[in-house]
C-alpha cells in the first residue's frame, strides 16, 4: 500500500505531490505537479526574495478557476518546513509564517498554494522596513504603453530625489517599482514617503495618474498604490506565480526592458525558463548592496513639490 502511494505522489524536492496531474489552470493546462516543479526549478532565484520575511500565501485548492484566499499562518495545514515566527511579532493574530527554503515553498504548493507575498521588512527587525514598493495598478482597458509611461514618470521622480529603484512585472497588469532603503526608518516614515511620491505624480499628471484607490477613481488612469508600505501589508514576491489564467509570474526586469516587453504577464511558469536561460545579467544584481536613506531633507523636498 505504501509503495502504491509513493508511485502516485511524485517527489519534488523532498515533498510528495498528491493529485499531481490535476489541472490547476485550464487556460494553459498546467498541473499541480508542473507548478511544484516550477518553484523547485527557480528556487535559487526565488529564495532571496522570500527568505527571512513574513509571508502570506494565496491558496487556490480548486485551481485558478476556483476560490482563492490569503493566509498568513499555517492554521490546520501540515507544513513542517514552514517556519512559524514568534507570537510577539503579531500578538493580536495567529503566528506569522516564513518560507526560508524551497522545500517549504513546494510544501505550500502541495497544500494548494499558488502565490507567495512578502512583507517590506525582515522578521529579525520587523518594525524597520527595508524597502518601499509602488504598485502601479491600471484601468484594465488601458494599453501597455500607458503603463510604460507612468512607470517612467515614477522612475524620473525618484531619480530627481536621488533614489535608485528596481522594476518587476506584477504578473498581472501592472508594474512594481521597488526602492531599497536602510533599515532605520519607521513604517510611518516609509508610508509618508510613498504617499508623497504618489500625490506628487498625480499632481504632475492628473490625466494619467491618480492617488486614490478604487476602480471608479482609476477609469482611464493608473493608481500608483502606496498603501503596500504599511505594517502588515505585503506584495507578491519576484518569481511567484499568480493565481490567474495562464499562471503568469512576477519577474524582475531592467529599466531598458520596460519598453521592449509586451505586458506584465508576458512570462509564466511554462516559459520563464527561456528568459532565465538567456539572461546575460540579473537585472537586480545590484539590489542587495543598494541601501538608501529617506532623510528629513528628502521628505521636505518631496513635500515642497506637492
Amino acid at each position: 500500500m505504501a509503495e502504491k502511494k509513493a508511485k502516485t505522489r511524485p517527489d519534488v524536492g523532498g515533498i510528495g505531490i498528491s493529485n499531481p496531474q490535476r489541472v490547476i489552470d485550464p487556460a494553459s493546462g498546467a498541473t499541480k505537479l508542473q507548478l511544484a516543479e516550477y518553484y523547485l526549478a527557480v528556487g535559487q532565484w526565488l529564495m532571496p526574495h522570500l527568505a527571512q520575511r513574513p509571508v502570506s500565501i494565496v491558496r487556490a485548492p480548486e485551481g485558478v478557476a476556483g476560490d482563492s484566499f490569503f493566509q498568513r499562518h499555517c492554521g490546520r495545514l501540515k507544513m513542517p518546513h514552514m517556519r512559524v515566527l514568534d507570537k510577539s511579532l503579531d500578538p493580536e493574530h495567529a503566528r506569522l509564517i516564513q518560507a526560508d527554503s524551497v522545500t517549504a515553498v513546494v510544501e505550500a504548493v502541495q497544500m494548494g498554494t499558488i502565490e507567495f507575498h512578502t512583507w517590506n521588512a525582515r522578521s529579525d527587525r520587523i518594525d524597520k522596513p527595508d524597502r518601499v514598493v509602488f504598485d502601479l495598478d491600471p484601468d484594465p482597458e488601458l494599453p501597455w504603453s500607458n503603463m510604460v509611461q507612468a512607470t517612467c514618470m515614477t522612475l524620473d521622480l525618484l531619480d530627481e530625489l536621488g533614489l535608485r529603484a528596481f522594476l518587476k512585472t506584477s504578473g498581472g497588469r501592472g508594474v512594481h517599482v521597488v526602492v531599497p532603503i536602510d533599515r532605520r526608518h519607521s513604517w510611518d516614515c516609509a508610508n509618508e514617503f510613498a504617499r508623497g511620491v504618489t500625490v506628487r505624480l498625480a499632481k504632475e499628471a492628473p490625466e494619467q495618474i491618480v492617488a486614490k484607490m478604487g476602480p471608479k477613481n482609476r477609469v482611464g488612469k493608473i493608481f500608483v498604490d502606496y498603501l503596500r508600505n504599511q505594517r502588515g501589508a505585503s506584495t507578491v514576491a519576484a518569481f511567484s506565480a499568480r493565481a490567474r489564467p495562464g499562471l503568469p509570474v512576477s519577474v524582475p526586469i531592467a529599466r531598458e526592458e520596460l519598453q521592449q516587453i509586451n505586458g506584465a504577464d508576458q512570462w509564466n511558469i511554462l516559459n520563464l525558463h527561456e528568459r532565465l536561460d538567456n539572461l546575460k545579467r540579473d537585472p537586480w544584481a545590484d539590489y542587495p548592496a543598494t541601501r538608501q536613506t529617506l532623510s528629513a531633507r528628502l521628505l521636505k523636498d518631496l513635500a515642497a513639490r506637492q
